[in-house]
């Protein structure tokens, strides 16, 4: 009897002994397990957080290379700006420099053209009278234009350059024209021609009487009947009524 409880007495320590023992084996590795699996939570967190500040990072080298490029841009344009802030600040200083050579000229040329204008008139009144009238309304035109003030400078000489031009074409011109001018004492309604500025004549409208222009004396001197079918040709072949052909024409000696 007493064996027997020793036995069973055994068997219980025993047991207990190996349910111990096996406890104390399991919590060890549970608590690596749960270790493990901290670690891998912590491990989660930890990608996690160096995903967000890798793709912080990378937003930034993005924003960086747009800030970069940004400011190379910006350089390039203020470049481009203070290139032509330079080209028009020398634009300007040539255009003060002409509007001040403009204004010397334009005090240069007013003197000028008034002159020339003077010279012109006495230049018609030592002519000969080829449209006399006509050609003293263009000077005086050529007066009240310079005084008046809706008028520039520029188109002022250009019509005084246009009357010497004109004037000029006078010298190669064969124009025929009809007036009133005295002859002989009278009143007489003619045709007149001239042959640039080497003759004037004129002839009355039955063309019985002719005259030519001395120069020399100023006045009309009246032409032999030999002279009246050449003047009635040359004033057709002025009108272009008739072909051209030679003439013949009383001329004067240059002086």
């Amino acid at each position: 009897m007493s064996k027997m409880k020793l036995s069973l007495v055994a068997s219980a320590l025993v047991g207990a002994v190996a349910f111990t023992g096996s406890a104390f084996a399991a919590d060890p590795l549970e608590k690596i397990h749960a270790a493990e699996r901290v670690i891998h939570k912590a491990a989660a967190k930890s990608q996690t957080k160096i995903d967000a500040i890798q793709e912080q990072t990378q937003d930034l080298v993005i924003e960086y290379r747009s800030v970069v490029d940004e400011m190379e841009i910006n350089k390039v344009y203020n470049d481009h700006v203070a290139k032509l802030v330079a080209a028009q600040n020398d634009e300007i200083a040539s255009l003060e420099e002409q509007i001040a050579e403009i204004e010397n000229t334009k005090r240069n040329v007013v003197p000028l053209m008034y002159r020339m204008i003077d010279m012109l008139e006495k230049f018609v009144k030592a002519d000969i009278p080829v449209k006399l009238e006509l050609r003293t309304q263009r000077i005086e035109r050529l007066r009240a234009t310079m005084v008046n003030p809706n008028v520039s400078t520029s188109e002022k000489y250009r019509q005084v350059l246009e009357a010497y031009e004109i004037e000029k074409d006078y010298g190669s011109a064969v124009e025929a024209w009809q007036a009133t001018e005295t002859f002989d004492g009278k009143q007489i309604t003619a045709d007149f021609v001239h042959v640039g500025r080497i003759s004037l004549v004129a002839q009355s409208k039955d063309l019985k009487n002719a005259w030519v222009w001395n120069n020399t004396s100023r006045s009309w001197e009246k032409l032999g009947d030999e002279y009246l079918k050449d003047v009635t040709k040359t004033i057709r072949m002025a009108r272009k009524q008739a072909p051209l052909d030679l003439i013949k024409l009383p001329i004067f000696a240059a002086e």
